[in-house]
């Protein structure tokens, strides 16, 4: 590979990129589902034509879109297409702020913000793997936002990187930055004729050398319940209290197929909000499994706890509607695994030694995979994420940036 990654501005991207708060919404039908995804998609657009990308183009519906011309004559190759979701999760806030830890020691990180939260090696193993690294944490109050833009920083770096070394012989490569992958929504407006591409990567996973191709199979549940309600002064005999039908349904639920009680390939059944009053309440889950049929399993055990509350209460409405969200990306990729095969070549040119995992969630490489796109996920660096105490190792995101490189011209070759 020609010359080093430049490690201090891959850096300084990261910085600037979790400092904007992109949360997703589910509540929200616009898409994105935020305004505040929109500044980095903007802040994307303008640095990809700062970059010297080709067709830079912000669509309507928040897709960040950009060509890297090939720097070969040799005609033939597959079209690759790398891609990162702007969005953090809605849990915590989003607009971190970042804190670099140089050349970390082992000794427990306090994030200053919130004393409470610490990061130490008896509570997360793999610090230990990084002493030495150059660490990057937020505050203790907010998301860091490395899921996923770390993933952008990564194949912004690597844009970089080719776009001042032309010496490197690449194809054309296609860079798509997306919103709402948190929700599930993140490529569910994505042209993909307008994408033009054979095969796309997504930079949205966590362990250093790490390649997935088998996600969750995922559905949405929502029970909407409609009660009885009436002044609670006189309500003997007549008020049905939506509410206490809603925990009546939770608490019904198996807890052995909840979150808290699954690993491995162990699918669950997760409520995720609850909201209403004593007239009507929508209770919201999600359903996963690994498997359809272990899917479909978990939507009967939805309905059969439903049709026993039909049975208990009859004066009360129950609506029960599922959603597909996505589907596990092995059911296509197991049928051609070169993505999968090549990507492992690159990793090993990276000088790291390629592992694989099922996935206990899902990417946009999922819907892609699914709609003919083949498209594993590759290591970005991010750890523990959804929380406050999410981390990354620069010199982690550096490999990942080295891999997309000898993964440009791996399939190059291969043309």
């Amino acid at each position: 590979m020609s010359h080093a990654v430049d490690t201090e501005d891959l850096l300084e991207r990261f910085c600037r990129y979790v400092r904007l708060d992109t949360r997703s919404d589910a509540h929200s039908s616009a898409c994105p589902s935020t305004p505040g995804q929109w500044d980095l998609l903007r802040l994307l657009e303008k640095e990809l034509q700062e970059l010297g990308a080709a067709g830079v183009r912000l669509t309507a519906d928040g897709y960040v879109l950009a060509t890297i011309p090939a720097t070969s004559p040799k005609t033939g190759g597959a079209r690759l297409a790398w891609f990162a979701h702007v969005d953090t999760a809605a849990e915590l806030p989003g607009s971190a702020k970042p804190i670099v830890h140089r050349k970390y020691d082992g000794q427990p990180i306090v994030l200053p913000d919130d004393p409470s939260q610490q990061l130490t090696v008896d509570t997360i193993p793999h610090l230990r793997e990084k002493i030495g690294h150059d660490l990057i944490t937020a505050s203790g109050t907010t998301l860091l936002g490395a899921d996923d833009k770390a993933g952008i920083a990564v194949i912004m770096s690597a844009v970089r990187h080719l776009r001042r070394h032309p010496e490197i012989p690449h194809g054309v490569l296609r860079v798509c930055f997306n919103p709402d992958e948190e929700i599930a929504r993140g490529m569910i407006r994505l042209d993909l004729a307008e994408l033009a591409a054979d095969v796309g990567y997504t930079l949205d996973g966590e362990d250093l050398a790490e390649i997935d191709y088998e996600t969750f199979s995922a559905d949405a549940a929502v029970l909407e319940i409609r009660g009885v309600s009436i002044h609670p002064g006189w309500a003997k005999g007549v008020m049905v209290n939506a509410l206490r039908l809603a925990g009546q349904f939770l608490s019904a639920l198996p807890a052995e197929v909840s979150p808290e009680r699954t690993a491995g390939r162990d699918g669950f059944i997760h409520p995720v909000e609850v909201d209403g009053n004593a007239d009507r309440c929508t209770v919201r889950l999600i359903l996963r499994d690994f498997e359809l049929a272990g899917l479909a399993a978990k939507r009967v055990i939805v309905e059969q706890v439903v049709a026993g509350l039909r049975i208990v209460e009859p004066r009360a409405g129950f609506t029960l509607t599922f959603a597909e969200q996505y589907r596990n990306m092995r059911y296509w990729l197991e049928q051609d695994m070169r993505p999968v095969e090549f990507a492992r070549e690159a990793v090993r040119r990276a000088g790291l030694t390629p592992f694989s995992s099922a996935i206990r969630g899902g990417t946009d490489g999922s819907n892609l995979t699914a709609r003919g796109l083949p498209c594993p996920n590759l290591f970005c660096g991010m750890r523990e994420v959804h929380s406050r105490r999410e981390w990354v190792s620069l010199q982690d995101m550096a490999k990942s940036v080295e891999t997309l490189l000898h993964l440009a011209q791996f399939w190059h070759e291969r043309a």
